[in-house]
């Protein structure tokens, strides 16, 4: 289900609490430009500077529609696209009177990169001051790793995350989604945040280094104290885990899957009344959380057997009604049909003058007093070039051909 947001009313707060706010996203792909979307989508002013010819590489990513990536589609909205061969001297000196006009500027070049082109942070900064630099790279911009060029899966693969996740009888797996990237462009953004708030109550601007790695290394909780102090070694367990007992996505009689996890002795009670077994919470092998994980298994096969026996409608129906926390294991069928979806508008319809209409994520979170706008489509590569060169930097007609015919943009 669609839901298009509708403008709001006169007098009503305006939508975007970030409406103040110019970024330049100069990166590709997901990690870096991604946190200029969550930027974008609370209604700064994003401007994207694209090589020329190609621009980002996830606008050639499929799947497409009439041609045009949904990646992109999703990823590049709110956004003004500019293109720039950062690469030349005339188009690097475009860059830095962008950069004299921007609160901030995101990157995610292998380190040495901009360095190289004379655009490093502190040649940034001579030109603006008050920049905010965000650099997301896969190792980050100090160490021996630096250098090397760093992606989703060695992000997920260097944290450790990859080596806990799948069963101890096969090789380690990656979740379905690009989570490191979506992971450190979150952080990334709200880094930003925190530097242009320490900005603006007075302080200088300043360069954020963030590592796909490190995000998803600061995610993996009592890992290393438990290491450390224990001695234990964290391995891959499948779907059971330590905090849940019972816990398992277990399969229904009509082949579908409920996620449960079940921590605290009030919880286990309602579930054991639920399945019909509530001699289950009195017995001692059962009584407290540590002993249920001690006989893990035994109570997973006790649940499985439950859930084998019923289709999920009659299953859904048991836990709604004993309060006990669960879920079905959603396709993206379910989520494109389901009713909180909808209410919740989680699912939103943007106009693309290429694409047509596109479905998407909608943006979170909510805010009350200032609520994000309806999204404006992702824009075709190089739309904005005379708004943001001649608007924007006051370039003139004969100076913006030249450019052109340069191959500058």
């Amino acid at each position: 289900m669609i839901h298009t947001a509708l403008p709001p009313l006169p007098g009503s707060p305006a939508p975007g609490a970030l409406s103040n706010l110019r970024i330049l996203d100069i990166g590709t792909m997901v990690a870096g430009p991604v946190a200029c979307t969550f930027l974008a989508d609370f209604g700064a002013e994003v401007i994207k500077v694209e090589q020329p010819g190609g621009g980002d590489t996830l606008r050639g990513l499929g799947p497409f529609k009439n041609g045009e990536s949904l990646w992109w589609c999703l990823e590049g909205r709110n956004k003004k696209s500019v293109t720039i061969d950062l690469r030349q001297k005339e188009g690097q000196d475009l860059l830095l009177r962008l950069v004299a006009k921007a609160d901030a500027i995101v990157e995610n070049f292998r380190p040495g990169t901009l360095e190289s082109w004379n655009l490093g942070y502190d040649r940034l900064a001579e030109v603006n001051p008050r920049l905010v630099m965000l650099s997301v790279s896969g190792f980050g911009q100090s160490g021996p790793y630096a250098k090397r060029a760093g992606y989703d899966r060695m992000g997920l693969a260097f944290s450790g995350v990859m080596g806990i996740t799948g069963y101890p009888d096969r090789p380690p797996v990656r979740l379905g989604i690009s989570v490191a990237d979506y992971s450190t462009a979150t952080m990334g953004a709200f880094a930003v945040m925190m530097a242009l708030y320490h900005r603006d109550r007075g302080g200088p601007g300043q360069h954020i280094d963030l590592s796909l790695y490190e995000t998803m290394f600061r995610y993996t909780d009592s890992m290393v104290g438990s290491y450390s102090a224990l001695g234990k070694r964290r391995a891959r367990t499948g779907n059971v885990h330590q905090a849940a007992a019972p816990g398992d996505n277990f399969e229904t009689r009509d082949g579908r899957f409920i996620v449960l996890t079940v921590s605290g002795d009030t919880l286990f009670r309602k579930l054991c009344a639920a399945i019909g077994q509530s001699a289950l919470a009195d017995e001692p092998r059962f009584a407290t959380h540590s002993s249920r994980f001690e006989n893990i298994q035994e109570l997973n096969a006790i649940v499985a057997q439950w859930m084998r026996s019923r289709d999920t409608t009659d299953i859904r129906a048991i836990l709604d009604g004993a309060g006990v926390a669960y879920s079905v294991i959603y396709t993206v069928e379910d989520i494109v049909e389901d009713p909180h979806y909808s209410a919740r508008e989680n699912i939103i319809g943007v106009e693309h003058p290429v694409a047509g209409m596109v479905q998407m994520p909608g943006v979170v979170p909510k805010m009350s007093g200032t609520p994000a706008a309806q999204p404006a489509a992702a824009p075709t590569l190089g739309a904005h070039n005379d708004e943001i060169l001649k608007g924007l930097l006051g370039l003139g007609d004969a100076e913006v051909d030249h450019l052109r015919e340069a191959k500058v943009i």
